[in-house]
């Protein structure tokens, strides 16, 4: 054997003990490539071998695509691979934006996201105003808000939370992570000074009823959701 060919077969040897896993892990990247919703842990490991350190793997997929145009990242405790932050802005050009969401509604949304599970007439009372049905209603379209429950209360009014499209769509593994009352204050988002003991609330992720939720009844997710009906030309 000469040496040309020791160095090769030494470099072979090199490149298989440095990627053991080479074939797991193209495995892994394709489930994920290939499925058009974020996949679970649960999914995954069902598709990969015994032998598979999921988290391992995955972390070393996320390190793998950490410096390209997509990235690896967990949205609401689910993976997939996104367009990487530093290029959202290139592509948004070729987006059309179907709707344009009214300051109600983005207040709405907020106060959803932070105070959830809430009632309409709770999220006037934050507002300081009363909230339109519209407002609601377009949220209840984008998909980023549902009905919970009922409120164990008079009128046993809808609570509203907030979906796994809503967390996907600003790119939130967690409610956990949605920006705290500093992060709000550096990013402009409140102007003058702030009345004394003000805090942003901390969201919960817990999907499970409240003691003061009672179940949904037949009927109560089609609220809202129904198409408006258009007026007749001739009228």
């Amino acid at each position: 054997m000469n040496l040309a060919n020791m160095k090769i077969m030494l470099r072979d040897d090199d490149e298989s003990t440095a990627n053991p896993r080479a074939e797991e892990l193209r495995l892994l990247e394709a489930m994920l490539f290939a499925s058009a919703e974020p996949l679970d842990e649960k999914d995954l490991a069902a598709r990969l071998p015994d032998s598979v350190n999921l988290l391992e793997a995955l972390a070393t997929l996320q390190h793998d695509y950490a410096s390209r145009g997509v990235n690896l990242v967990r949205i609401g405790g689910k993976w997939a691979f996104r367009t990487a932050s530093d290029l959202s802005w290139l592509l948004s050009k070729e987006t059309t934006e179907k709707r344009k969401l009214s300051r109600a509604a983005i207040e709405t949304l907020a106060i959803i996201a932070y105070h959830q599970p809430v009632t309409r007439a709770e999220i006037e009372e934050l507002r300081g105003v009363s909230t339109s049905a519209g407002s609601v209603d377009v949220l209840l379209e984008t998909g980023w808000i549902r009905p919970r429950g009922r409120r164990k209360a008079p009128g046993r009014p809808l609570t509203y939370g907030t979906t796994e499209p809503f967390l996907s769509h600003f790119g939130l593994d967690a409610l956990g992570d949605l920006p705290g009352l500093e992060e709000l204050k550096g990013a402009g988002m409140f102007d003058g000074r702030l009345p004394a003991g003000f805090s942003v609330p901390l969201p919960s992720d817990d999907l499970a009823l409240q003691e003061d939720e009672d179940p949904l009844e037949p009927g109560d997710l089609d609220l809202g959701l129904a198409p408006r009906v258009q007026p007749d030309s001739d009228d």
